[in-house]
């Protein structure tokens, strides 16, 4: 290449790799798959070893990693938390060890894998851990303490009570866990994460700690940044030192001899990979020695006692024969390829999620193409590209109506999702049943997921007015009833007719319209009918109402599905009026954020209380909030409103404020 064409290409390819790499480190959103992000960087490398004077400040080859995002507390790291150089080929290796013999004839290495996840450090102070940060661009992370606190693999105090320790891991997502998560998004129609390492990243990195606990992750330790028992002296006695104080270690950490026994452990590595239950990319070789280490030292860039031996991603070619479109719990429309199997890493597969239009344009795939195959993470079958397409194969475009149902689908603004939304459909009846008996909805008692899975099953129930169709010999009918348990049953859904009109709004299950937004619905309109005719000026003009929000709602009571079920349940005798009463002001313009469990009183009824005398109930502590309800084990909503000045009340006093 000339030196000119060099020029240009470069240029090229430092653009699509700073975008790529703020897409990734930044946003936690990549766009395209680390073996093609490293092609690139390696191409942009040739040329720059090539042609030097091409080298730019601003070169993604001139910096450690990505910029720390600045949403989180940042925190300098004392020593840097390096990145390592890759490798691609035995050669890479063999010049690696012949490097690093011909200074230390008689090295030896650390052969361990290489998790696929997010690198951060843990802080101890006389055993407990004070502080947790990621890696961020190696020299300044990200303070996620509290977050980190949720991984229950990280000790909270360790074995010992050494004054100080910093040690380096990596956080990740177990494939199942992973493969859950991302069948949970599918379904609700939200953008799924593309591989394990990126839910991990995207899940440490949430402002809610609760959101990242409920993601399951783990750790695992692998070196000591600062402190900790001086009298060590390599790598391995190191991990041994490290699993002694509580951590969860790195699972494997063989010490080889010999640049043979290293190869072995590559491939041994590499044999077990889909076996285990947590993702690597790779393996990393270390020179073991710490004193070895300091005399080799490192570049701007990389330790040059350490590389990263990277495992080519498994992929296969196969024909796609077809494109299936399933309907959710959630009425999202899911389409999904079918080709012909094809045995790719450890297993034969034959589908793969398209997840939704977006996709399917994006990679133009059609019925009878050669796609390339390949698991992401090694657990979800996905389509990489598309090799080629049929002759005169026409574009693939998702059904405008429902296949389950035959309502029109809806497709909302800034969502990836095409959605039914009729009450009716069959595919998503035992969540709309399971939604609209719930305690926060119509709340009939004893009528629970199983119970209502069974009058599905036996055909007794097909759209949700058939609930007030039940009798005493219909429940009778399943196994475990008598006649006592079935006339209770009878009674609770009896029961609910007499519920406020914001339950029933909530019950209907109107997309983006929760419990808040129910009661101030009702206690807008009055009447369902005055909500059901009620035009969009008219919505979006409500108070803690959107363009979305009020969109959703027309949309609803736009099918003729959803005004003939408010038809049969008003025909069975539901109270379709607000029956709330104002009883005075007292609390007009304040804001109450409740936390904890109190003695007496639920959320619910402490928030349908305070909403009786014109305030408010927030979910958020801010500074608009006016009062913190504390209970019981309340969390850190409670510590905000202290930092705030906000002030703290009891059910006590807020029994005097409202007596």
């Amino acid at each position: 290449m000339e030196k000119e064409q060099a020029r240009i290409r470069a240029e090229e390819l430092r653009k699509i790799l700073t975008y790529h790499s703020h897409k990734y480190y930044v946003e936690d959103n990549p766009e395209i798959e680390d073996d093609e992000y490293d092609r690139l960087q390696r191409e942009l490398v040739q040329i720059e070893t090539e042609y030097p004077s091409l080298i730019t400040p601003d070169s993604p080859t001139q910096r450690v990693g990505g910029s720390a995002e600045g949403m989180f507390e940042p925190v300098v790291h004392t020593v840097p938390l390096e990145s390592l150089q890759d490798a691609f080929s035995t050669e890479e290796v063999e010049a690696f060890d012949a490097r690093i013999r011909e200074r230390f004839p008689d090295a030896s290495y650390s052969v361990e894998p290489k998790i696929d996840g997010l690198s951060v450090a843990l802080e101890y102070e006389n055993g407990i851990f004070v502080r947790g940060s990621t890696r961020g661009d190696g020299q300044v992370g990200e303070d996620v303490t509290a977050n980190l606190k949720t991984i229950n693999s990280i000790p909270l105090r360790l074995k010992e009570n050494i004054p100080f320790i910093e040690v380096r891991g990596e956080v990740f997502m177990p494939r199942k866990v992973f493969a859950a998560l991302v069948e949970k998004q599918e379904e609700n129609g939200e953008k799924s994460f593309k591989n394990p390492r990126n839910a991990a990243a995207g899940s440490l990195r949430q402002k809610d700690p609760k959101i990242t606990a409920s993601r399951k992750l783990d750790i695992f330790v692998f070196n000591i940044q600062r402190g900790g028992d001086e009298s060590i002296t390599g790598h391995k006695q190191s991990i041994d030192y490290l699993k002694k104080l509580g951590f969860k270690t790195i699972p494997s950490c063989k010490k080889c001899s010999s640049a043979a026994e290293v190869f072995d452990e590559l491939r041994r590595i590499q044999n077990q990979r889909r076996e285990l239950s947590f993702d690597i990319d790779g393996a990393v070789i270390k020179t073991d020695s710490f004193a070895y280490r300091a005399e080799i030292g490192s570049t701007a860039k990389f330790p040059r006692w350490a590389i990263a031996f990277k495992y080519p991603p498994e992929e296969k070619e196969t024909e796609i024969t077809d494109i299936e479109v399933t309907v959710g719990r959630t009425g999202v429309l899911t389409p999904t390829a079918v080709f012909r199997p094809v045995l790719v890493a450890g297993s034969t597969i034959s589908r793969a999620t398209l997840h939704n239009q977006d996709f399917i344009d994006e990679k133009d795939i059609r019925i009878g193409d050669t796609a390339v195959i390949r698991k992401a993470g090694d657990v979800i079958p996905e389509i990489v590209r598309i090799v080629s397409h049929k002759d005169n194969s026409p574009k693939f475009t998702l059904p405008s109506v429902c296949p389950s149902c035959g309502a029109k689908v809806l497709r909302e603004e800034g969502e990836a999702a095409v959605r039914c939304v009729n009450p009716e459909c069959p595919a998503q009846l035992l969540r709309n049943l399971i939604h609209f008996c719930s305690r926060d909805a119509m709340d009939i008692e004893g009528l629970g997921d199983s119970i209502l899975e069974k009058l599905v099953d036996a055909k007794m129930i097909d759209k949700i007015s058939d609930i007030y169709t039940l009798n005493e010999d219909d429940f009778m009918t399943l196994d475990g009833f008598k006649e006592k348990s079935s006339q209770n049953l009878v009674n609770a859904i009896e029961k609910s007719k007499e519920n406020d009109l914001s339950r029933l709004v909530y019950a209907l299950g109107i997309r983006h319209i929760g419990q808040k937004a129910g009661k101030i619905l009702a206690d807008r309109f009055g009447t369902i009918d005055a909500i059901m005719n009620s035009s969009y000026e008219d919505l979006v003009e409500v108070e803690g109402f959107g363009d979305i929000m009020a969109k959703s709602v027309v949309d609803f009571f736009s099918l003729e599905q959803s005004v003939r079920e408010i038809e049969a349940l008003k025909k069975f005798g539901l109270n379709m009026k607000s029956l709330t009463e104002r009883k005075d002001d007292r609390f007009a313009g304040l804001t109450f954020v409740l936390t904890g469990t109190l003695p007496t009183y639920s959320r619910t009824e402490a928030s349908e209380i305070i909403e009786g005398f014109g305030g408010k109930t927030a979910s958020s502590v801010s500074k608009k909030t006016a009062y913190v309800l504390a209970g019981e084990e309340a969390g850190s909503k409670l510590t905000k409103a202290q930092a705030l000045g906000i002030e703290i009340i009891d059910e006590n006093r807020f029994k005097e404020m409202i007596s």
